[in-house]
């Protein structure tokens, strides 16, 4: 292992307290996790250089098979513009999804030497409130996610630029965004994690990251 991978290792994990945040989102069927079908998942990891700036990194993505019973409402489908049964969105169970995707946010939690990952998310407790149930749902036994820790980047955006929507934190910041794209997980995925790290990126141009040592 060289120096600088070490240097990476250990800032990633000082930054966050040990976690690792990895950027999630879903399209879904409805708003219930309980009752809705999942229909799009996406994750994208995130790197640190050595100088301490937070980079997108690897972008997962899958199309999902609603699972037995799930509802769909019209109303969800027409706004995301999903057909679940299209043929052509070569969709995947759950399981077959989820697993590889949790295999390599594990590998990134070794790689980075931190704890655990923590859901980075846009409106957070909505895509974490689905993943949950999908995990409970295929009884997937090592989520490497935090159980109930997140980062949402509305919040956040909301502090730093004075904006909660996705599409407007994203051009207050100089990120482009194309709302033609927009509701497809792996699209609102990725610009949420450009999202992400020019905030946490920004925050440190600003000094507040490594806080000054007292004397």
């Amino acid at each position: 292992m060289t120096i600088e991978e070490k240097q990476d290792k250990s800032l990633m994990a000082q930054r966050f307290r040990g976690f690792l945040p990895v950027v999630v989102d879903v399209e879904t069927g409805g708003f219930n996790a309980d009752t809705d079908a999942l229909l799009e998942i996406a994750m994208v990891t995130l790197k640190m250089d050595d100088e301490g700036y937070l980079h997108p990194d690897e972008t997962m993505s899958a199309n999902i098979h609603p699972f037995d019973g799930a509802n769909l409402e019209q109303e969800a489908l027409d706004f995301t513009g999903i057909d679940p049964f299209d043929p052509e969105r070569d969709a995947e169970f759950e399981i077959d999804a989820l697993t590889p995707m949790f295999q390599t946010v594990r590998r990134e939690i070794k790689h980075y030497g931190c704890n655990r990952a923590v859901l980075v998310g846009h409106n957070a407790h909505f895509d974490h409130g689905f993943l949950r149930v999908a995990i409970d749902r295929n009884d997937i036994k090592r989520d490497p996610f935090h159980p109930f820790s997140s980062f949402d980047t509305a919040s956040i955006a909301a502090i730093a630029l004075g904006q909660t929507v996705l599409a407007k934190s994203c051009k207050t910041a100089g990120i482009d965004f194309d709302n033609s794209e927009a509701h497809s997980a792996a699209y609102d995925t990725y610009k949420t994690a450009e999202l992400f790290c020019y905030i946490v990126n920004r925050y440190k141009d600003l000094g507040g990251w490594p806080l000054a040592e007292e004397d």
